[in-house]
């Protein structure tokens, strides 16, 4: 028999079916009704089997909040780690992996829109909130910690994906408040990496000078940017900046360097080795960066069979600094998961691409990490303090003024903006940057100008 898309689609219902099935008033037909949506793959059998639990766990739940918990399930498998409510009343059906536009059939079907039509977000939130299997994000107390789900305003969320961002929270906000000193002779030794800062009108910024002069001053930066910007480059000159000083005092840092996967270690130790060897440093220096990236697993110490990890915030890595490369690999599960085994003097550098190489797993966290590195939101105390210690003129960057209380992340975040790879004005240029502001309809002008 030759099968098409209708195949997959489920089956289509009359009118009498649809008037029958009341799946927001009967659990068991909301069942049904998922399990007819698994079946032809617009749902995991994964969510359905866990509002089957929460059905058993509580069976007087309302089944608006078994449906919701289904969609906020369901958005795990693609990255999201929350339901925002008000959005998906908005396009419903789109919580779901529909096939494509244009497959669909034409006898009635019942679909999220069906079901959420006359439905409106405070509506769902009130529901929510009174359910017995819903915590509300202020409430601390054992009961709700018991709770499966998690309410914080309008989104939902999985208990486990609310903890791990409340970790990481924590964690940032810790090492954001941690000051260091750096060094008096900060500007000097910037310049020796290099050199001074162009005095023409017309030079280019130099944001790798910048990157590594704002992660002296913190526990925690990040340094982004898009292919051939420079980012190891960058990173190889902050490892002799940061390890310099600590060798001239007869106590060098330890250095650890780590990546998502073994691919990735490769390369950046392949890069690394070549990088370091041109460094203009003394040898004691050079000896002291090292070259060798381990995976993130390797590093944690990974115990198979479970999700804990040798190193943790009883047990933390034996280290100084830890830089991260290709970050934006990085879930949200195992980004909190590295910040718990740091310790809380070490710094931590995250190097990536935040419009590149998305997580695996649920949470892109350094694209949420990232938000305002386009705009640079540095405060004025930020922005004088570069230039102070640069010798660069951030007058002319174009960059949108922030401040410390509203922007603290901004402040240890830097985006390199010039890539060596292709040049702004060019075909390639242009489209990637469209593509990254998603202004879709620009691009499709460009690509149609081709």
């Amino acid at each position: 028999m030759n099968r098409t898309f209708a195949h997959l689609m489920p089956t289509a219902l009359d009118a009498d079916s649809l008037a029958d099935l009341k799946p927001l008033s009967r659990v068991e037909d909301l069942l049904l009704l998922l399990q007819r949506w698994v079946e032809r793959g617009w749902l995991r059998a994964l969510d359905k089997a866990f509002v089957a639990f929460l059905a058993d766990l509580d069976p007087a739940a309302d089944s608006l909040v078994l449906l919701a918990a289904t969609l906020t399930s369901h958005q795990l498998g693609h990255g999201h780690v929350c339901l925002d409510l008000y959005e998906t009343l908005k396009e419903p059906d789109f919580a779901l992996s529909l096939p494509p536009e244009g497959d669909v059939l034409s006898t009635p079907m019942l679909l999220p829109s069906s079901l959420l039509k006359s439905l409106d977000g405070a509506t769902w939130c009130k529901a929510l909130e009174a359910s017995a299997l819903v915590a509300h994000a202020g409430d601390v107390s054992e009961a709700a910690a018991q709770r499966p789900l998690v309410l914080s305003d309008r989104r939902l969320y999985l208990r486990r994906y609310w903890t791990y961002e409340r970790r990481i929270d924590a964690a940032l906000r810790r090492r954001l408040a941690q000051v260091e000193t750096g060094f008096s002779d900060l500007p000097q030794r910037l310049d020796a990496l290099f050199g001074p800062a162009n005095p023409a009108p017309d030079a280019l910024i130099d944001w790798q000078k910048l990157a590594c002069a704002l992660a002296t001053r913190g526990a925690f930066s990040i340094i982004t940017g898009g292919p051939g910007t420079g980012k190891t480059t960058t990173v190889v000159r902050l490892l002799a900046l940061l390890q310099s000083p600590a060798v001239e005092r007869g106590k060098p840092l330890r250095i650890r360097l780590a990546a998502p996967t073994g691919k990735a270690a490769a390369r950046l130790t392949e890069s690394i080795s070549h990088q370091v060897q041109s460094l203009q440093v003394p040898e004691d220096v050079r000896q002291k960066i090292p070259s060798e990236v381990t995976t993130v697993h390797r590093l944690l110490g990974s115990r198979p069979g479970t999700r804990h990890f040798r190193h943790h915030a009883g047990n933390p890595l034996p280290l100084d600094v830890l830089v991260v490369d290709e970050a934006s690999m990085i879930d949200l599960e195992m980004m909190a998961n590295l910040l718990d085994a740091l310790p809380p003097h070490a710094r931590m550098v995250l190097l990536g691409d935040k419009d590149q190489l998305a997580s695996v797993e649920a949470g892109a966290v350094l694209g949420d990490l990232c938000r305002d590195a386009e705009a640079g939101m540095y405060s004025p105390l930020t922005q004088a303090w570069l230039e102070s210690v640069s010798g660069e003129d951030l007058s002319k960057s174009g960059l949108q003024q922030g401040d410390d209380q509203h922007h603290a992340l901004a402040q240890q975040v830097v985006m390199l903006r010039h890539s060596r790879r292709f040049v702004a004005g060019s075909g390639i240029g242009q489209l990637a940057k469209l593509v990254n502001q998603q202004q879709d309809q620009d691009a499709r002008a460009l690509l149609a100008a081709r």
